[in-house]
């Protein structure tokens, strides 16, 4: 296989995880607090010997599938009525526990756990400016959420929210469609957190735009598909030739 071949392939391959990147996010337009995430493609460029033409051979680029950039523009808030439900306005993540350790999330769908902590979707106990678990007794039925995360009840402060965030979000390393990981990185509390009781951010994806551009995608892929079957077409043809000659 010459280079061409070889070029073609690494933009199947890239064309491919573009398309999965885009698929993850459409299925995660109704996740509260999910991240759009974009691929980042490079040119890599090899020099090609053995060769006729400039003096050392010619430069080939190669599609080179580089990284992930995730979109951290906040989602649209929505009211819930849910009085365990919180929304996060301008930066910063909820602190929750999980097997792995301390885990970050803008999901704000919280609920109370059999156990009477507060709990996210997953069952992970929300943490508090202590770090420590929130806990509700069964005689605080009246929740109320201030700005700054304080939980009241008619008995009560409850304790407050833990709000953090992180110098580089991109380098959060995210685990499900909610969590991320600090991937090294020291959380630093929120000095001015921003709450809304009784509501939840929604996912940043934008499903039109999303399908717009898998269809993009998936024409792309084609393209390459076909150029790819042309390519092959015509080494066979050129061995063909080669083959006739000597006979």
């Amino acid at each position: 296989m010459d280079s061409p071949s070889y070029i073609i392939l690494s933009r199947l391959t890239s064309q491919l995880r573009a398309s999965q990147v885009t698929a993850h996010n459409l299925a995660n337009a109704d996740t509260p607090g999910f991240r759009a995430a974009r691929p980042i493609f490079a040119e890599h460029v090899a020099r090609q010997g053995r060769v006729d033409g400039p003096r050392e051979g010619r430069e080939v680029a190669y599609a080179w599938d580089r990284a992930t950039w995730r979109d951290n523009q906040a989602g649209a808030i929505t009211r819930t009525g849910n009085p365990l439900d919180v929304a996060i306005q301008g930066d910063g993540f909820f602190t929750v526990e999980t097997p792995r350790g301390e885990r970050f999330t803008r999901a704000g769908r919280f609920a109370m756990g059999a156990n009477g902590q507060l709990v996210d979707h997953h069952g992970h106990a929300v943490l508090n400016a202590n770090g420590q678990p929130i806990a509700i007794a069964p005689n605080d039925t009246q929740i109320e959420i201030s700005g700054d995360g304080t939980i009241r009840s008619e008995n009560g402060i409850l304790g407050r929210i833990r709000l953090v965030r992180f110098d580089n979000e991109q380098a959060l390393q995210p685990e499900g469609d909610r969590l991320f990981a600090a991937a090294g990185q020291e959380p630093q509390e929120v000095a001015q957190p921003r709450m809304v009781q009784g509501a939840v951010e929604g996912s940043n994806v934008v499903s039109v735009l999303e399908m717009t551009r898998m269809m993009a995608e998936l024409r792309e892929f084609q393209m390459a598909t076909q150029f790819l079957e042309r390519e092959s077409e015509r080494q066979q043809s050129a061995i063909d030739r080669l083959l006739r000659r000597r006979t």
